[in-house]
C-alpha cells in the first residue's frame, strides 16, 4: 500500500474517526486549559446576567422587572434557571475563574455530541479537526460565559436524539433549548418535517403540543405574574437591531439595515427557501411531490419513510443555515450555532476538501474580525449562502445517500 493510498485512506474513511475524534477531543481539553490561564477574561453580558439573577432569587417574578446595567431581561425562562445555578456555584457570579472552568466542561461536553452526531452520520475525518480549531467558538464559550453555549449543547443533544428516533426526548431538549434562547426556533420547520415525514401528522401533533407544554411548564412562574410582559421580552419578534453591532449585513449600509423593506424581503426569502427546500430535498424519502405528499397526508394514506441519520442531520443544518442566512442581525455569540454546522454543510453540498478547509478559513476571519467591516460581513452572508445554495445545488447526494434498513411501516390516521 503506498504512501497516497494510506493518506487518503486516513482522510476519507470515516472508520478512522473512533480514534481520531478522542485524540481532538484531548487536545482541545489543553486548549481550554491554556485559554483560561493564559488570556484575560473580558466582560461583556455576566455582570449583567448576575444582576438580573440576583432580582429573581430575591422574588421578582415580573420580566419587565428583572434589569441588569446593560438592558432588561430578554431570554426565556431556561436562560434564568440555568444562570441561577451558575451563580450559586460562582460565589454570585465573583469566581469568574471557576465559572471559566464550568463553560469550558460546556464546551468539552457540546464537543463531544458533536462528534458523535458527525460519526453517524458517516462523516470523513478530514472534517474534524476543523470542530476544535476555531479561535472565536473558544472566545463564545469559554472566555465570555454566553448564554449561547448552553442553547448549542441543547441543539446537538436534539439532533443526535433526532438522529436515533428519540423524538419526544428530542422535542423536550429542543424545547428546552429554546427556552435558553429563541434561536433554536430556527430548527422547527425541519423538525415538523421530519416528524411527519416517520411518524405521519397526528404523532407530529402531539409533539408539537409537547413542545408548547415544555415551554409553559418553564415560564409558568413568570405567566402567573405578568404572561405579557414575560412572552413580549422573552420571545421579543419585533425588536430593533442596532447597526453599530451587526456582523453579517454591515455592507448594505445602515439605512437599508434599519428600513421595514430590508426586514419583509429577508422574511420573504426565508419563507420561500423553506419552501424550495422542502419541495425539492426534505421530502424526498416520501417519494412524492409536494402535492402528492399533502394530499395523502390528508387521507390519513402516508406511510412512516425511514430517515438516515445523514438525512436528519442535514435537514436539520439546512433549517438553521436558512434561518441565520436571512437573519436580521447577527451577533458575535451566534457563530457557536454556525461553527460546528459549517464543516458538515459544506461537506454534503460537495467541496472539494481543499476547497473546504479555505471557505472554512474565510469564515473562521469574517467572525474574528472586530468591528465587522463591510468586506467581513460579505464574507459572513457569502459563507451562509455557499453552504446553503451549496446543499440546494447537491440535493440528490447532499439528501440521497446512506438509507438505513428500515421498514415502511403504515400510520393511519
Amino acid at each position: 500500500m503506498d504512501l497516497k493510498h494510506c493518506v487518503r485512506e486516513l482522510l476519507f474513511n470515516p472508520r478512522h474517526t473512533k480514534w481520531i475524534a478522542p485524540l481532538l477531543v484531548l487536545g482541545d481539553v489543553l486548549l481550554c486549559a491554556l485559554i483560561i490561564w493564559k488570556i484575560p477574561y473580558t466582560e461583556i453580558d455576566w455582570t449583567t446576567y448576575m444582576q438580573q439573577i440576583s432580582l429573581y432569587i430575591s422574588g421578582e417574578r415580573d420580566y419587565t422587572l428583572i434589569k441588569g446595567s446593560t438592558g432588561p431581561l430578554v431570554y426565556p425562562a431556561a436562560h434564568v434557571y440555568s444562570y441561577t445555578i451558575l451563580y450559586h456555584l460562582t460565589d454570585e457570579g465573583r469566581d469568574i475563574l471557576f465559572g471559566q472552568i464550568l463553560f469550558a466542561a460546556l464546551y468539552i461536553t457540546t464537543l463531544v455530541v458533536v462528534m458523535t452526531c458527525y460519526r453517524q452520520s458517516g462523516a470523513p475525518p478530514y472534517l474534524f479537526p476543523l470542530l476544535i480549531l476555531s479561535k472565536r467558538l473558544h472566545s463564545v464559550f469559554v472566555l465570555r460565559l454566553f448564554n449561547d453555549g448552553l442553547a448549542t449543547l441543547a441543539m446537538w443533544v436534539a439532533i443526535l436524539l433526532f438522529q436515533n428516533k428519540k423524538w419526544a426526548p428530542a422535542v423536550i431538549i429542543w424545547s428546552t433549548g429554546v427556552a435558553v434562547k429563541m434561536t433554536l426556533l430556527l430548527l422547527a420547520p425541519a423538525i415538523a418535517v421530519l416528524t411527519v415525514l416517520n411518524l405521519s401528522i397526528l404523532p407530529s401533533l402531539r409533539l408539537g403540543v409537547l413542545a408548547l407544554l415544555v415551554q409553559i411548564i418553564l415560564a409558568l412562574p413568570f405567566l402567573q405574574t405578568n404572561p405579557v410582559g414575560y412572552l413580549s421580552r422573552a420571545f421579543e419578534l419585533t425588536r430593533q437591531f442596532m447597526f453599530k453591532w451587526t456582523v453579517n449585513w454591515r455592507f448594505v449600509g445602515e439605512e437599508a439595515f434599519l428600513s421595514k423593506r430590508f426586514s419583509l424581503a429577508l422574511l420573504a426569502l426565508h419563507v420561500m427557501l423553506l419552501g424550495v427546500f422542502a419541495a425539492t430535498a426534505w421530502l424526498k424519502p416520501s417519494g412524492s411531490s409536494l402535492p402528492d405528499f399533502f394530499r395523502t397526508l390528508l387521507q390519513g394514506r402516508h406511510r412512516g419513510a425511514p430517515l438516515s441519520k445523514q438525512f436528519v442531520t442535514t435537514v436539520l443544518l439546512t433549517s438553521l443555515a436558512i434561518g441565520l442566512l436571512c437573519a436580521r442581525s447577527l451577533h458575535y455569540q451566534f457563530f457557536a450555532y454556525i461553527c460546528w454546522a459549517t464543516p458538515f454543510l459544506l461537506w454534503r453540498a460537495g467541496v472539494h476538501p481543499v476547497l473546504l478547509y479555505a471557505l472554512w478559513a474565510l469564515q473562521e476571519w469574517a467572525w474574528n474580525t472586530f468591528p465587522s467591516t463591510n468586506s467581513s460581513s460579505l464574507v459572513v452572508v457569502f459563507s451562509l449562502a455557499v453552504q446553503v445554495f451549496g446543499v440546494l445545488v447537491n440535493r440528490s447526494n447532499a439528501f440521497g445517500s446512506m438509507k438505513p434498513r428500515a421498514s415502511r411501516k403504515e400510520h393511519v390516521n
